[in-house]
């Protein structure tokens, strides 16, 4: 008997690992089987190649540029500026204090991260109850790396439809938000109590050393907010190549030839499954091609990995205006949170709500991309763009 109880001990101890072979076995047994085992690895490794030298790179020199602008804008004030108009927008859309619209503006400029930066920050804090700072995760992720999606999107020719697509973004981080602190409330009222600050801390004094001259310091924020862009750079880089490596092999059809073990060819099961559902795509996003469910789908773990899909979208003849739009929106409002959440809300201490705040986001996502599609149709029947 207790052999046998031990065997069971065994097997469930390794129950993951049992699960991984499994995973693995099958997706790639599913991907060997069609393309053949030597045009497999022969397209993974020229696809993760191609994008690496085509996509990063240039992903990257949009993140050095776009860094160094922020930081700019940060060094001189007009963050701040910003902050003080989105402020009387908090309270009654978001629930939040004001002062939350300044994680807003640090996410948007920058990345996902930057929320709990602020959040920890103790004179940034006190303003809130402590429900109210753990749905900031929700609603900085919201805008996470949204300057650079929406000029990663004007670097395609697209203008007006990533404007819709921040607008989409915006409903779609209201809901978000919003449904965390519902959530949260439901299961943990005595997070209505607010943050409690210890007083008694010293207060780190910064050191005003020699005044700097606005071409010095415009020069230390180009090259800060550069040296900024090149580490964000480097960060996306695995999901690009392992992520979207991926999903090409289930997205892209055989070449003319066949499966020559030539880049971005693939077996089409994501196109194929969504071709099954194609209706609900079209409905809720407008989506024209089953291949377009690639970039949502990438999006949940990586945004950097799903704005590396497009460029061969556009090559292949699939986007369009409104997917752009409603790409915008998911890119900006999900922007990776599968891999940041968790994270985060342990960062925080409360790693016992990661589930609600992944469900109110994924809901939050899902909203801003329905919203940003019906408000392109609104605007093209209205104005004919």
């Amino acid at each position: 008997m207790k052999h046998k109880v031990g065997i069971v001990e065994f097997l469930q101890s390794r129950k993951g690992a049992y699960t991984c072979i499994l995973i693995i076995v099958i997706i790639f047994g599913y991907l060997g089987g069609t393309m053949g085992a030597s045009n497999m690895l022969n397209t993974m490794l020229k696809t993760a190649h191609d994008l690496l030298l085509n996509t990063c790179f240039y992903l990257m020199a949009v993140c050095v540029l776009t860094g160094a602008f922020c930081k700019v804008l940060i060094e001189f004030g007009v963050a701040n500026i910003m902050e003080r108009l989105l402020r009387p927008l908090m309270k009654p859309f978001f629930g939040l204090p004001g002062v939350a619209s300044l994680g807003a503006v640090m996410t948007f400029l920058s990345d996902n991260p930057a929320i709990i930066t602020l959040s920890r920050d103790k004179k940034f804090s006190q303003y809130f109850k402590k429900y109210q700072l753990v749905s900031l995760t929700n609603f900085g992720t919201a805008f996470g790396m949204g300057m650079i999606v929406i000029m990663f999107m004007i670097s395609l020719g697209f203008y007006t439809e990533p404007i819709v697509g921040l607008v989409g973004a915006l409903i779609g981080s209201i809901v978000s938000t919003r449904l965390m602190q519902f959530f949260i409330l439901k299961s943990n009222p005595e997070l209505r109590e607010p943050v409690i600050i210890d007083n008694s801390e010293e207060h780190h004094v910064e050191m005003d050393t020699e005044r700097k001259s606005a071409f010095i310091r415009t020069l230390d924020a180009v090259l800060d907010g550069g040296k900024t862009g090149v580490e964000t750079g480097l960060a996306i880089i695995p999901g690009v190549l392992v992520i979207s490596t991926l999903v090409m092999l289930l997205t892209f059809s055989a070449g003319p030839n066949g499966y020559t073990g030539e880049a971005y060819q693939g077996t089409e099961a994501l196109p194929w499954l969504a071709d099954k559902i194609d209706f609900v795509f079209k409905w809720l996003f407008g989506f024209t091609d089953g291949h377009l469910v690639a970039f949502p789908i990438t999006a949940l773990g990586a945004v950097g990995a799903a704005l590396g899909l497009l460029p061969n979208f556009l090559k292949e003849g699939w986007l369009d205006a409104n997917s752009i739009a409603v790409f915008t929106a998911i890119g900006m409002c999900w922007s990776g949170f599968l891999s940041t959440h968790t994270a985060m809300l342990d960062s925080l201490g409360y790693r016992r709500l990661i589930t609600k705040a992944i469900l109110a986001h994924t809901i939050g996502g899902l909203a801003a991309g329905i919203c940003a599609h019906w408000l392109y149709v609104l605007i093209h029947f209205l104005f004919n763009l």
